[in-house]
């Protein structure tokens, strides 16, 4: 079956996230946004493993049910097609630990398909981080030995590089990583066979590295609020089990690609100094500009130029095999840009529930609504939004050190 899965989202117990992170809130968040699968997110937290233990049942696949889900927002509609959201266990930890005399810094994200596998790698993990001081919680471990746990946990758990290009939190990040990914896990690199791009990057970036083509390509929210949700995400045709997922993500059989950003929009595309508004478009790789020209201090390497200086193809190269993948842009973004007025503000938000009740849920109505409904239910200008955000013809201003970019479908004076 076609299914869409969002496999790294936090709790309520991560650091600057939302107190609405709850599992209630994540089920009622996935109808809205229309995905099928969600994780949990910060498995490692006692507080909220203990949530999941008592909240969540085996659906005897491999991912787990809600035993008791809430009423649907009275705004859903009934054009919603999920009857019964699926929970995955996840979790996202930071290791920091020195290696080749180089403090690194890498995000990983880690999947178990029962309690059981969970109690087992938390038990490990314990001895070298507090646990219970984030729901990410920071590791004095090397990516390679946490590696070595997970698998000596259970065959069926699995270990995932998060946001690999971040500067200050990642695989290879400019500030804390690596090269490549076989420095990062050395002799156990064969067990990584997938990587998380990010909300910086997009696949075809990482198409411009030959080191990379074995691995797939995978997108996630990495949301800090249920709202989130979905701004990438993973699409999938197999059956709906956690072994037959993991399968697809292993051999591509079954995976149909990501849901992504446009990369312009993640906060660290570009180089650049926040506190100054500097943002800086890279030069030759050789040439790089590590000084802000403002204050002196040092400039936050961004993505694009961090793809430059490891790249071996002058332009991207899409591996055999591999899937293609789509841009979405969050929708209240694309009605606060037609009306005028905040993505928060109310109006946007009454007519984000008009449009998820008269279309069934965010995603297909960017994906796949026709252009016939949308001219009956809303009109010519939202008609040219989707038909621009999907033929990718978006102004797009790219963010940097930290701040979001913006991604718009119309000129200023268009919307007179």
């Amino acid at each position: 079956m076609h299914y869409i899965a969002d496999l790294h989202v936090h709790s309520h117990y991560s650091r600057a996230t939302s107190r609405d992170l709850n599992l209630e809130s994540l089920y009622q968040w996935a109808q809205i946004k229309g995905i099928d699968v969600v994780g949990t997110g910060d498995f490692t937290h006692p507080q909220w493993f203990q949530e999941l233990t008592q909240k969540l049942v085996p659906d005897g696949r491999g991912f787990f049910r809600l035993k008791h889900p809430p009423s649907k927002f009275t705004w859903l509609g009934s054009n919603h097609h999920i009857s019964d959201v699926r929970f995955c266990l996840t979790t996202e930890v930071c290791c920091i630990y020195k290696y080749n005399n180089q403090v690194r810094k890498n995000h990983h994200l880690l999947y178990a398909p029962d309690f059981t596998t969970v109690a087992t790698i938390n038990k490990k993990l314990a001895a070298f981080g507090k646990l219970a001081s984030d729901g990410r919680p920071i590791l004095k471990l090397s990516s390679r030995d946490l590696l070595e746990m997970v698998l000596e946990a259970s065959d069926r758990a699995y270990l995932i590089p998060a946001h690999i290009w971040t500067p200050w939190f990642s695989t290879l990040g400019s500030k804390a990583g690596y090269n490549g990914i076989e420095a990062c896990f050395r002799d156990l690199t064969p067990h990584i066979f997938a990587l998380e791009t990010g909300l910086s990057s997009d696949p075809a970036m990482n198409w411009r590295l030959s080191s990379l083509d074995r691995y797939t390509l995978v997108s996630n929210s990495d949301a800090h609020s249920p709202q989130k949700l979905g701004r990438e995400a993973n699409l999938l045709d197999t059956d709906l089990t956690y072994d037959a997922m993991f399968g697809a993500l292993q051999t591509r059989q079954g995976f149909l690609g990501t849901l992504e950003f446009f990369p312009e929009e993640g906060k660290y595309y570009l180089d650049g100094h926040r506190k100054c508004g500097i943002c800086v478009e890279p030069s030759a790789p050789q040439i790089r500009q590590e000084m802000c020209p403002v204050c002196g201090n040092p400039l936050t390497i961004g993505v694009l130029h961090r793809v430059e200086e490891l790249a071996s193809r002058s332009k991207p190269q899409r591996p055999q095999g591999a899937p293609s993948f789509e841009y979405i842009i969050p929708l209240p973004e694309i009605i606060s840009e037609i009306q005028g007025i905040g993505p928060n503000s109310k109006g946007v938000q009454q007519q984000y529930q008009k449009i998820i009740a008269q279309f069934g849920n965010e995603l297909f109505f960017l994906r796949k609504a026709s252009q016939e409904d949308i001219q009956k239910h809303l009109g010519p200008v939202y008609v040219e939004a989707i038909r621009r955000l999907r033929s990718q013809q978006v102004i797009r201003t790219p963010g940097y050190d930290g701040v979001y970019g913006t991604i718009r479908v119309f000129q200023p004076d268009e919307l007179l």
